[in-house]
């Protein structure tokens, strides 16, 4: 009995590593570099969630990762909640930017999961991403398409990793330095 007190939570563990994956994936300079992401706080949320959702578009429907999901879901909310207070929210304003980063994140994810279903060759998910990530306004709709290119190829990539893997705590995007830029409409 004494023993448990000394182990550690191997699901924690997992959680925490597919979390920091998801996060490590979202602050790689390339996103702020080449696909012209607003390096700022709302900039780097917005990556987050874009990776979150896309990592748990492949746990939550696999029943045998549902939990997993939800325990990455959580740990997002606490690392959501620890950087409010790290910036000075006070304590009384917390739950109510906890509310609106919720909003966002469900808004978000909503509209991502919608345009990635739609198979309308990427145009809902390049409105989508413009709205978000580039709040209306984005440098160039090359940029733009290239992200969704990005995604579309994520997607792909997290449906083809094992599930045990990922119970294992690995995950796997595509570089997206990989991506080739695309061409701009103008």
């Amino acid at each position: 009995m004494i023993l448990s007190l000394f182990r550690r939570d191997r699901r924690a563990d997992t959680i925490s590593a597919l979390y920091g994956m998801i996060v490590a994936q979202a602050r790689l300079p390339c996103f702020y570099r080449d696909y012209a992401v607003p390096d700022t706080v709302n900039g780097r949320f917005d990556l987050i969630v874009l990776h979150l959702t896309l990592a748990l578009g492949r746990l939550m429907p696999d029943p045998a990762l549902k939990a997993l999901g939800q325990g990455v879901f959580d740990r997002f909310c606490e690392d959501m909640d620890s950087n409010l207070r790290e910036m000075g929210i006070s304590d009384v304003k917390v739950p109510k930017e906890m509310r609106r980063m919720g909003e966002a994140y469900y808004g978000r994810a909503q509209a991502y999961d919608a345009a990635l279903a739609a198979g309308d060759g990427g145009a809902g998910l390049v409105e989508a991403i413009s709205r978000n990530v580039y709040g209306g306004s984005p440098p160039e709709t090359a940029v733009v398409r290239r992200l969704a290119a990005y995604m579309q190829e994520a997607v792909g990539g997290l449906r083809a990793q094992p599930s045990a893997g990922l119970a294992a705590g690995t995950i796997g995007f595509p570089d997206p330095a990989a991506i080739p830029p695309g061409q701009d409409e103008s």
